[in-house]
């Protein structure tokens, strides 16, 4: 398998990227909706946020990487039998989920530098504020990150959905190409 795309399949590198942030946006998502409901005096009530910052600074660059590969290696084809209401709908969800994604990640960021203090990432290097103190700051950025996390969960379901569709309905190649079976 190839690294790029072709007219017909994804390559190995889209591929691994699509996985590798679908996995951890779940995991973020999971995550981040546990840790809202532990007490100060949990353990894990500082290290949760820790994890879900630092996967999340690294989930900015995964994605930054994906989208500049998205920009410029094209995607395959639609399959032949996909009617134009799938294929633009298709456009129209992706475009959605990207976008999502990132106002997830940008707000999540603007939580946790509202004070003016730097994102630790694993203790492996530092992400600096880009605002400083800025009041009201973490309020307004904890409602965007909430309802942009939840879009992205409605949405990524939705994708799944159509995706299993087309492969137990509609028994196209549509799965198996993001899959590297096809």
């Amino acid at each position: 398998m190839a690294a790029k795309n072709s007219e017909v399949a994804y390559g190995w590198a889209a591929i691994v990227l699509h996985w590798v942030a679908a996995v951890t946006i779940v995991a973020l998502f999971a995550l981040g909706y546990w840790m809202v409901d532990l007490s100060y005096y949990d353990p894990w009530y500082r290290q949760g946020p820790d994890i879900h910052r630092s996967v999340g600074i690294l989930l900015f660059g995964v994605m930054a990487v994906r989208l500049l590969w998205r920009l410029f290696n094209r995607a395959p084809r639609p399959l032949p039998n996909h009617k134009r209401w799938e294929v633009i709908s298709a456009h129209i969800a992706h475009g959605l989920l990207y976008l999502l994604v990132f106002v997830a990640m940008i707000s999540g960021y603007l939580i946790s530098t509202a004070d003016g203090s730097s994102i630790h990432v694993f203790n492996w290097f530092e992400v600096p504020s880009m605002t400083g103190q800025i009041k009201g700051l973490e309020d307004t950025a904890g409602a965007v990150h909430y309802w942009s996390t939840w879009a992205i969960v409605v949405l990524a379901a939705i994708h799944a959905l159509g995706a299993l569709k087309h492969h137990l309905i509609d028994r196209d190649n549509t799965l198996r190409r993001m899959l590297g079976l096809s």
